[in-house]
């Protein structure tokens, strides 16, 4: 990682402006996902793309290594549920990270994806071939991916009509009461801590659904369907209400029992592009965490 220390020579820039001005090679929207990221500081401290640099003003950079140019094929296994001409569900295990990025480069589904369908890198964006939506890295599950621009296209376009619908298994501190109900709340960068997001004031609207399938002492089981697709979306609004994702190292704390947040999308239902038949998926919980939710109902705690 290369960092920059740059002085402001003029006032009255914003910070992603000048960035982009001094910074050769680095244009005003990568400018903005670094300061989203919290690798922009002006003066010591982290702060917003919109921030008015003041003459004088000392701002450091932090430049992340260059991506590769093109995306390498990786033969990494795939558990492919369904495809036919235009689209491929998957069931994405924890660990693997969706597409490259800071700290994984390699071997994520994306790498996966173009060795096992070389036409998908004419699909959608050069590092993200064929994918309409992602999970974190350590959530399992269900995703969707496009094989031609057409179902590219498509799938976007039901996502963006909340057409297309994920739910979660997620296993959670205590009981929320209502057991039944719908957190709306806005969701933006934590205001501080810039790699996190948070509910804040003017943040982008989140609507997340959830329902208590199991009550087990100090955590429930739950079905979760975040309406909206932000950041983080489930894991900052249960925490938002006082039920963090048990396992959930940022947003609430690890767990003894498992090694990533309890998340699962457990089910995916959309409308094909070619017939326009609806179609629902199902996956069930992986391994890990059937032993953790077997253990909690043990009484162990997580």
């Amino acid at each position: 990682m290369t960092t920059l220390e740059l002085t402001a020579d003029q006032g009255g820039e914003r910070l992603d402006v000048f960035l982009a001005r001094r910074v050769d090679r680095l244009s005003r929207s990568q400018a903005q996902r670094l300061i989203e990221r919290g690798l922009v500081t002006v003066e010591g401290e982290q702060a917003r793309a919109a921030r008015i640099v003041r003459r004088g003003e000392r701002v450091t950079v932090h430049l992340p290594p260059p991506e590769p140019l093109s995306l390498e094929p990786e033969p990494i296994p795939l558990t492919v549920l369904y495809q036919d001409e235009e689209v491929i569900v998957l069931d994405k295990p924890p660990g693997m990270a969706v597409h490259p990025g800071p700290g994984h480069p390699r071997g994520t589904l994306a790498n996966a994806l173009i060795a096992l369908f070389p036409e998908l890198g004419q699909v959608g964006e050069a590092f993200r071939p064929g994918i309409v939506h992602r999970l974190d890295k350590d959530t399992s599950g269900l995703l969707v991916v496009a094989k031609t621009p057409r179902a590219h296209r498509h799938l976007v376009e039901q996502m963006k009509a909340r057409q297309v619908h994920k739910v979660y298994l997620a296993l959670v501190h205590g009981l929320p009461r209502p057991e039944q109900g719908i957190i709306e709340a806005p969701i933006g960068r934590h205001p501080r801590h810039r790699q996190r997001m948070a509910v804040v004031e003017g943040g982008r609207e989140a609507l997340t659904r959830y329902r208590v399938v199991e009550p087990l002492g100090d955590y429930s089981l739950l079905e979760v369907e975040p309406v909206t697709g932000r950041t983080h979306q489930i894991r900052v609004h249960m925490a938002a209400i006082g039920h963090p994702v048990v396992g959930d190292p940022v947003y609430g704390r690890p767990s003894r029992l498992l090694g990533r947040q309890f998340l699962h999308a457990h089910r995916l239902a959309f409308t094909l592009p070619a017939s326009g038949r609806t179609v629902e998926f199902q996956s069930p919980l992986p391994e890990d965490l059937r032993r953790c939710l077997e253990a909690v109902r043990r009484g162990e705690k997580a």
